[in-house]
């Protein structure tokens, strides 16, 4: 029996020794793996997805499948293959590349310049603003100077000489730069631009002609508007009478002008001159006369009286200033004037003479201690209580309101009285205050008063 002869690797892609395909009926099993792992395609497998054999090429939602790879198990008798299938070159654009797209070199150089564009621009206009262009450029039309533009012109931000330098050669000879700038000037407001150029340095033409007016003389608007009107193609467009007229005040404040030229001393001069402090040591007061101004007589008196009237209202008040307010925080101990202590939660009222009056204080009425100082006392009358301090050294309250006063719980009525001892608690509409008593104080008191035999 006569076999095919076998193909030799050069005319197939199969392995080598292996028969290229089965016959349908044989049963005998082979293993394929079915893993989604993605990898680049082969040689062979690019021949067979370009020559569209069915099952060689991959749809999207199918899985790839791995080349097969047989059994070792190999049949002992020889089976027909059919014929090997004729090799197809691969065409050169459908081998395997890096994957990615390349447009055209003008499409990448236009993209590549566009951004280098927006990248000039940003940059550009970091810190420097149209308006500091404009201000630059005026400055240097009219002047000639950088030195004069920095020290002269107030740009938005502080800018070194330097850099002045650097913009300014950057808007000469930068294409990108300058064109940029000028666009973002052309986009100014008009009312921006008039406001530089307003502020647009002089040039040395026009102080000459600021200079021909006379330090000594008074001009009005009337001579600038002249001035201006015979020399138009001197002064700069946005030159009006009055911006002449305060520049050449300026001129002529700071010694300016030329007929304010001072000539210099000759030489050997200079020791002779006085300063101002040898002439001032040369002077004698006494010598000098008293000049008395107009109506300083009348000022002094009338503040002599406002300072007297000040100090009589001082004494009157004193006799008035029998309680003495004090915080409950800041609150010390007792001195040697006070006689007793009204203590509430907020303030402490301090008792420094023998008799004193509690309620609550009005426009029209004034009372020793206002318990509005406490808290709400709508409640509490003008005049509540009276507390005395008879010769005994014993503390009396008297009820004098029309709600009783509840003293160590005990109610107190209007026109009866009750005596105060150490740490007596007192409600007086819904305020709780403790009474103190001064011991040493009260103990003094009472020693003099039996050394005088005064009657209880």
């Amino acid at each position: 029996m006569d076999f095919p002869p076998t193909p030799s690797p050069s005319d197939s892609n199969d392995y080598p020794g292996i028969p290229p395909s089965f016959d349908a009926q044989d049963n005998t099993k082979r293993r394929s793996s079915s893993r989604s792992i993605k990898r680049r395609r082969f040689d062979d497998e690019l021949v067979e997805y370009s020559l569209g054999i069915p099952g060689a090429s991959i749809g999207k939602s199918e899985k790839r499948m791995r080349t097969q790879s047989y059994t070792s198990h190999l049949p002992e008798f020889p089976l027909v293959s059919a014929p090997p299938t004729p090799v197809v070159p691969t065409p050169p654009d459908r081998r395997r590349g890096s994957g990615k797209l390349s447009l055209g070199p003008g499409v990448s150089k236009k993209s590549r310049r566009k951004g280098q564009l927006s990248q000039l621009s940003t940059k550009d206009l970091g810190r420097w603003k149209p308006t500091d262009d404009l201000a630059l450029i005026l400055g240097v039309q009219q002047t000639n100077d950088l030195r004069i533009v920095h020290r002269g012109i107030k740009f938005s931000c502080r800018f070194t000489l330097g850099e002045l330098q650097s913009r300014w050669y950057a808007l000469l000879y930068n294409t990108e730069i300058s064109r940029v700038a000028v666009a973002a000037m052309r986009n100014l407001h008009p009312d921006l631009v008039s406001a530089v150029q307003q502020q647009a340095l002089y040039s040395t033409a026009e102080e000459d002609l600021l200079g021909t007016l006379n330090s000594s003389s008074q001009p009005t608007v009337e001579r600038f508007q002249e001035l201006l009107e015979q020399n138009p193609h001197v002064f700069y467009p946005s030159r009006t009478a009055k911006s002449l007229m305060a520049h050449w005040q300026l001129l002529k404040q700071y010694q300016l002008l030329p007929d304010q030229v001072v000539t210099p001393l000759p030489k050997g001069t200079d020791e002779n001159i006085l300063t101002f402090s040898d002439a001032e040591d040369t002077m004698n007061d006494s010598e000098l006369p008293d000049y008395k101004e107009d109506g300083i007589d009348v000022e002094m008196q009338l503040a002599d009286r406002i300072q007297k009237k000040d100090i009589r209202l001082l004494e009157t008040s004193l006799s008035r200033w029998q309680v003495l307010v004090q915080s409950v925080a800041g609150g010390g101990e007792l001195d040697k004037h006070t006689l007793a202590v009204l203590r509430g939660r907020r303030v402490r009222y301090l008792m420094r003479s023998r008799e004193i009056a509690v309620g609550r204080s009005t426009r029209d009425h004034t009372i020793d201690v206002d318990l509005t100082l406490e808290g709400p006392a709508a409640k509490v009358s003008r005049k509540q209580a009276t507390i005395r301090l008879r010769n005994t050294g014993d503390f009396f309250m008297s009820s004098e309101g029309k709600r009783p006063i509840f003293v160590d719980g005990r109610p107190v009525l209007q026109g009866n009285k009750v005596k105060l001892n150490h740490n007596s608690v007192i409600e007086i509409a819904g305020l709780c205050f403790v009474f103190l008593i001064n011991q040493d104080l009260i103990s003094a008191i009472r020693q003099e008063a039996v050394k005088v035999n005064i009657p209880v």
